[in-house]
């Protein structure tokens, strides 16, 4: 007949088994830990059911000083033991109940028939008792004679067991329906058990038990008690709150620090200029303060404010957009779309904002442009403050970030000294990716919180590219970062591949939003992610972990690498395009890979934000302690991150949720995407000073993280296999203690230079320049076209309105020439050149600048006149810096002096201590 099987779920137990005895009344299960606990259960058989109770439940695990202490056991995976057998005749009954052996009774030896049935290894799927199967607790687990801890075909509730633990042990069953024959109940009395194998079930059975099992393991979470629910809101609330502060505070900063910088909302008319001015503005002195206030803005900065003030004197919002995209009257014989090559949309917004609030009645407009920029400065902050918060798990380490960030500002941000600048405006929002993406990848996230991040993702990727010309350089970067994160197979390819989608999607939209912006299809961006996305429609399935699996990721990564290049290059053959082709020469110049005497490419490469670091630039992040903590916590989290390459190389498998006590911060996605990405950022900031201002912002991030997270400390203590004191313990003060000291420390040497820099009283004051523009304003036609260096061009641009020859923007190959051209006043050139040139632009007025003509550099070589030497063959700087001949003088001395035939070309109209302003003759006459 066949024989019944029942299986028992022991409580979920971790460990090993380091004693176990059994015969067919008494089971004895021994289980040890390397932590010093250990765990004693016995089985007992009654009938066809078996009694379980808990002789001993101990663990026992040293103090954090060498102490032992004792406390409950733990939860961990479930243990499943199956018992076969056949009810033995003659057995006393627990509880008066026939034919069960008492547990009183002595154990009888084993017989030769019976054999012992191995243990299954946890987990191990066993078919369940059939209905109606009884299981009593022994009187050592709590047991009531017949039948008081008897359960009836349900999970009974083991009482004494764990009691304080909440501990539960529960009968597993077959499904409802299984056969319970005659024939098993008549073979109760028959010959003695013997203990067989199981036969394994069918591959369907298998999978639907498997599946049942499955279901049944998954752990029902408990709600957490009120005041662990309380502590956890507590801690979000006030973490959220220091967060917004601290954006907030900042952006009052940079309010009261502009306004002392600039005294913006008190600026008053010099008596010098007075008299003069109120000939010009009789009775309006406004205009002249909205002109002082304009000339703040320098270079590519007027050129967009300038392009809002047109958006604010439209008729219309479509009629602004309307001449902004045909743009005919900002760049003589030229129509731009300035939409789209000056990436205006910020501007565009400011200015529907600005109307449809009614702020005009409330607020001028310049401040309520300015005031956007620095609400957006806040916002940056936050994100940073958040993103810190997400990784190291305390918000002290968002307000080290905050702190480092503002203390290091002339790194961090050029907001104080071009407010309108697009970075100023794209980079909030890339903060704000950033802080998603970090959120995103975390393993412990849960299915809203993943939705949230997904959605903050996708519009602030979309939002970061509309502002700015080079965001798909940056999302590049981050793409090459979370590509080598999905090759060390740290984190689910799926999270990845969702955010190549949203690359691609933000890149088609805002080419179509871009007015079919080029640039964003021969972008390397789209290339990588086409790239990666083909790479995964090849990839095989194979096991992981095993040597084939090794050898197709290094063939996907030189698959992806080369359909990157290929796919590249093959755009730029069917799209046309013109943008940013000068960065690629300026590369080659500056990696030394070509040599050139072009007048633009030198003149790039000799300006501070395009050059290597200076020693200052180390030494001021010195001095301010960031550095140092950046260089330790990229240390220990670079050689974590390297410990699992290497493990997972060797095809160990990686712990689902990391546990401060296993000091692996190297396990966490989201940290080794913050490694790869911040050494990417580094290494082109050693190269191009400019880009520090993207890197250090994460540098403060990253570094406050390491500093406050007990994980990192935790992981360096792991190494050091510190005994002397308990390791967590110690991780916990140093996460703690190392924040509050730097804290502290930046207070007191920092602090009141930041308060001094509040309560100086500064002002921008430049008289030459305003009387140069109350003279264009007064004086010159409004249809006249003036000629300068383009940094002049953008001012008189924003502070007049009149057209101009070239402008301040390097993402244009026809503006670049111009630029070229137009500086060859400076030249030693003769004045037919120049009138030719200037004329072939239409250009009625020249202004020459004295500062320019007059420069004396600091360095040698890199004056505009020098640039242009070497670009006409006057200069020779191979050897020795010798001159070659030239029978033409400086153009911007010759032409003061007055004599012919300079006189015959350009005649005087203006001059000041800074400016000549010269109109170009239309009628040349000729004097002797």
């Amino acid at each position: 007949m066949a024989v019944p099987e029942h299986r028992v779920p022991l409580l979920p137990l971790t460990g090993f088994v380091t004693f176990t005895t059994l015969d067919l009344s008494f089971l004895r299960v021994k289980w040890g830990g390397n932590g010093g606990w250990t765990w004693e259960v016995s089985l007992m058989i009654v009938s066809d059911s078996l009694s379980r109770g808990v002789t001993k439940v101990a663990e026992s695990t040293p103090s954090l000083f060498g102490k032992s202490r004792t406390r409950g056991g733990a939860a961990a995976r479930p243990t499943s033991l199956a018992f076969q057998g056949r009810r033995r005749p003659g057995a006393a009954a627990v509880g008066g109940t026939p034919g069960v052996e008492s547990p009183s009774c002595p154990r009888r030896p084993r017989r030769p028939s019976e054999t012992l049935r191995p243990l299954p290894s946890p987990n191990t799927l066993v078919p369940g008792p059939p209905a109606g199967t009884r299981l009593a607790a022994t009187p050592e687990g709590g047991g009531s004679g017949s039948g008081g801890a008897a359960a009836r075909s349900g999970p009974p509730v083991a009482e004494g067991f764990g009691d304080e633990e909440g501990g539960r042990v529960r009968a597993a069953r077959e499904p409802q329906g299984a056969p319970a024959s005659a024939e098993m109940m008549a073979e109760e009395e028959g010959p003695p058990v013997e203990l067989r194998q199981r036969k394994k079930p069918k591959s369907s059975e298998n999978k639907e038990s498997a599946k049942g099992e499955k279901i049944s393991d998954i752990p029902i979470p408990e709600r957490a008690p009120k005041h662990v629910l309380f502590q956890r809101f507590a801690k979000i609330f006030i973490g959220c709150l220091a967060a917004v502060t601290s954006g907030m505070m900042y952006a009052l900063y940079l309010s009261a620090y502009h306004e002392r910088k600039f005294w913006f909302s008190n600026r008053q008319v010099r008596r010098k200029n007075f008299e003069h001015m109120k000939v010009i503005f009789p009775g309006n002195q406004n205009i002249c303060m909205e002109l002082e206030r304009e000339i703040t803005f320098q270079g590519d900065s007027a050129i967009y404010y300038s392009y809002y003030k047109d958006m604010l004197k439209a008729p219309s919002f479509e009629r602004g957009v309307y001449e902004l995209t045909h743009n005919n009257k900002t760049v003589s014989l030229k129509t731009i779309n300035a939409v789209q090559q000056m990436s205006l949309y910020p501007e565009l917004i400011a200015s529907v904002l600005y109307q449809a609030t009614g702020s005009k009645e409330i607020i001028e407009p310049v401040y309520f442009y300015i005031g956007i920029v620095f609400g957006l400065q806040g916002i940056y902050v936050t994100a940073l403050f958040v993103t810190s918060w997400l990784m190291s798990g305390t918000w002290l380490a968002g307000m080290l970030t905050v702190a480092w960030f503002i203390i290091n500002r002339v790194d961090t941000t050029r907001i104080e000294y071009s407010i309108p600048l697009r970075e100023n405006w794209a980079l909030p929002y890339f903060a704000c990716q950033i802080a998603a993406l970090t959120g995103y990848l975390k393993s412990n996230l849960n299915t809203y919180g993943e939705r949230f991040c997904y959605l903050l993702m996708s519009a602030s990727t979309y939002t970061f590219m509309m502002m700015w010309e080079y965001s798909h350089y940056l999302l590049f970067l981050q793409a090459i970062s979370l590509f080598l994160l999905d090759i060390f197979s740290v984190e689910q390819s799926d999270k990845v591949y969702e955010v190549y989608k949203i690359y691609i999607f933000s890149l088609f939209l805002g080419y179509l939003l871009q007015f079919e912006n080029p640039a964003l299809l021969v972008s390397p961006l789209l290339s990588l992610v086409a790239a990666l996305m083909l790479a995964k429609c090849l990839q095989l399935n194979v096991k992981k972990g095993s040597f084939v699996a090794k050898i197709i990721k290094v063939i996907n990564f030189y698959l992806v690498c080369t359909l990157t290049i290929t796919l590249n290059i093959i755009m730029k053959m069917f799209v046309p395009h013109k943008e940013n082709g000068h960065m690629l020469k300026f590369l080659e110049v500056k990696f030394g890979l070509n040599m050139t005497k072009n007048f633009t490419m030198n003149w790039l490469l000799c300006q501070e934000s395009l050059q290597a670091p200076s020693q200052d630039f180390f030494l001021r992040l010195t001095q301010s302690s960031l550095l140092p903590f950046y260089i330790l916590v990229l240390i220990i989290c670079f050689l974590s991150m390297l410990q699992v390459i290497f493990r997972r190389i060797n095809g160990k498998s990686l712990k689902e949720t990391v546990t401060l006590e296993d000091g692996r911060i190297g396990e966490r996605p989201e940290i080794i995407y913050h490694v790869i990405h911040t050494i990417l950022l580094g290494s082109l900031a050693m190269v191009i000073e400019g880009l520090k201002y993207i890197w250090i912002p994460y540098v403060c991030m990253l570094a406050a993280f390491g500093v406050c997270s007990p994980e990192l400390w935790m992981t360096l203590f792991k190494w050091l296999r510190l005994r002397t004191v308990h390791p967590i313990l110690l991780a916990l003060i140093l996460s703690m203690a190392v924040p509050t000291i730097i804290g502290l420390s930046l207070w007191k040497e920092f602090f009141p230079r930041l308060m001094t820099e509040l309560m100086e009283l500064q002002e921008f004051y430049d008289p030459d320049t305003v009387e140069l523009m109350t003279w264009i304003k007064r004086q010159a036609p409004v249809a006249a076209v003036f000629a300068g260096s383009p940094q002049l061009m953008g001012a008189i641009k924003l502070c007049t309105g009149w057209m101009v020859t070239s402008l301040p923007l390097y993402n244009d190959d026809d503006l670049l020439k111009r630029n070229e051209n137009i500086y060859q006043i400076y030249s030693k050139r003769s004045a037919e050149d120049i009138y030719k040139i200037l004329t072939s632009y239409k250009a009625n007025y020249l202004i020459v600048e004295d500062a320019i003509c007059n420069e004396v550099g600091p360095i040698r070589g890199c004056r505009v006149k020098d640039l242009l030497d070497i670009a006409n063959g006057h200069m020779v700087c191979e050897e020795g810096d010798k001159l070659t001949y030239s029978k033409y003088g400086r153009f911007c001395h010759e032409v003061k002096i007055n004599y012919s035939p300079y006189v015959n070309y350009f005649t005087r109209v203006y001059w000041n201590r800074s400016y000549f302003v010269y109109k170009i003759n239309t009628v040349i006459s000729f004097q002797s």
